[in-house]
């Protein structure tokens, strides 16, 4: 079964062909980053405009290094939420309109389900059963994946995701945007010159919240506060600056380190997989090794292209729904949507990886 895979539920459009039979035909991605990076921020409007002029291209873009017909396509797949509404509804109506006019079965398509199933994608990867950290800028949830569509919410933000405290924090050390991956580029900097002094840690030590209690909750918007009072009574250096940003990236790698060792020895799963934005943090893939090899589990990344936003989850996510049965017959999208809604898939193909 071939799909189509359209992801427009925020700043990057992406499409991908996804073959349930050879695995990822192709993929490509186009970033607004620099149309916001003005404002500091997501414009939705703007963002809805950019999809509108970017995804028809992109399409034939991809169809064509996929080598692939649109009469050829069984199937297709659109991010249906959670997102901004303008922006999901431009992925929405191109991937209903197209398969409308081919006469060929459609599905919305979570965006979160999307990012855990992206790991399997890759060669080697753990079947269900997993611990699933989903760590983004707009989520940070431990799930508990017995198959696909039957997850358990183990724990969640009860405020800033993970990678929505990067960027915040960038802000207050008067970073660029996009600030997650400038703060995670200037903390490599702050290691690299602790390390030359002789130091295996930032000079500023935060706390690990929520780690001094039971509970596989998190809470990320303190560490805003503690590293804004640090550099308000700093000399204000660049030397300073990268040690900061150290400091705030072990606290936050470090709780999340913590609290999936307790979800994996609460759960007695044997595999771990991580998922989303700020799985490509050099530092969380590091320390969650060093984790999977002491409790001898096993530890699946989806590769960097794939932590972000991207059309090859969307494609992949939607062909193994498509390719089970089901489909949506409604237009639909849901700018908020607990997963815990979905459906399970029952009857499970077996995934190619990409």
């Amino acid at each position: 079964m071939i799909v189509l895979g359209l992801e427009s539920s925020c700043d990057e459009t992406g499409v991908a062909v996804y073959d349930t039979a050879r695995g990822l035909r192709a993929h490509a991605l186009y970033s607004q980053v620099a149309l916001h990076a003005e404002y500091g921020g997501v414009v939705p409007e703007l963002a809805s405009r950019d999809h509108v002029r970017k995804l028809l291209p992109l399409l034939r873009q991809t169809l064509d290094a996929a080598g692939i017909a649109v009469a050829e396509l069984d199937g297709v797949a659109y991010t249906a939420g959670p997102g901004l509404i303008g922006a999901l509804l431009v992925g929405a109506a191109t991937g209903r309109a197209l398969a409308w006019a081919l006469d060929v079965p459609s599905i919305g398509v979570h965006h979160m389900e999307g990012h855990l199933l992206s790991p399997l994608l890759e060669p080697g990867a753990p079947p269900p059963p997993f611990v699933c950290l989903l760590v983004s800028g707009g989520h940070t949830q431990l799930v508990a994946v017995e198959g696909i569509g039957r997850y358990t919410l183990l724990g969640e933000t009860l405020d800033d995701a993970a990678g929505e405290a990067f960027d915040k924090t960038a802000k207050l050390l008067g970073l660029p945007y996009p600030g997650g991956p400038q703060l995670a580029a200037l903390a490599l900097q702050g290691r690299a010159a602790a390390e030359a002094e002789g130091r295996r840690e930032s000079r500023f030590q935060f706390a690990r919240p929520m780690t001094d209690r039971p509970g596989l909750d998190f809470s990320f918007s303190g560490l805003k506060t503690q590293v804004l009072l640090a550099w308000q009574a700093s000399d204000r250096s660049e030397a300073t600056r990268a040690d900061l940003a150290l400091g705030f990236e072990d606290a936050v790698t470090e709780t999340l380190a913590i609290k999936c060792e307790r979800a994996l020895r609460e759960t007695g799963m044997k595999a771990l997989v991580v998922a989303g934005g700020v799985g490509a943090n050099r530092q969380l893939r590091a320390r969650l090794a060093a984790l999977a090899e002491r409790r001898r589990v096993a530890l699946s990344f989806p590769r960097l292209e794939f932590c972000t936003d991207n059309g090859a989850m969307i494609a992949f996510a939607g062909a193994l729904r498509l390719a089970a049965g089901q489909q949506d017959l409604a237009f639909r999208v849901q700018p908020r949507w607990d997963m815990a809604t979905l459906d399970a898939v029952t009857a499970l193909p077996s995934p190619v990886a990409g």
